[in-house]
């Protein structure tokens, strides 16, 4: 199916990208899915992980959201994100310094958001 979709993604902060794009691949509760227009309605919750984005054949941003919701209509797919930053901008060290600490604690969402973000800095596409 022809055109694009326009993509939504809100943090608490801000509106973080707002764009018509080629597809959207994001990391559901139940997996990857990927979103083109002309899709299914749904509401999805969404885990910590990566949200790529598509455009002209190649992968034009990757941004890391904390979890969230994600609305999808056949022209449209908004995300509610807990936390979204860019991948390129996540400390690698930081990120497994916090998923040591994660590791010696008890808080298992405290260690699945760290163990999504290490993931994040060691994926390239």
């Amino acid at each position: 199916m022809a055109g694009k979709i326009t993509f939504e993604l809100v943090s608490p902060e801000r509106l973080v990208l707002s764009k018509p794009v080629d597809m959207v691949v994001m990391p559901g509760s139940e997996g990857e899915f990927g979103v083109l227009v002309g899709h299914a309605p749904i509401l999805a919750t969404l885990d910590p992980g990566v949200v790529a984005v598509h455009d002209g054949g190649q992968i034009i941003d990757r941004i890391f959201v904390a979890g969230g919701f994600a609305e999808v209509t056949a022209e449209r797919c908004v995300v509610l994100a807990e936390d979204a930053v860019s991948v390129k901008s996540i400390d690698a060290v930081a990120a497994a310094s916090a998923l040591r600490e994660a590791e010696a604690g008890t808080d298992q969402a405290a260690l699945k958001l760290a163990r999504a973000r290490v993931a994040a800095t060691h994926r390239t596409a």
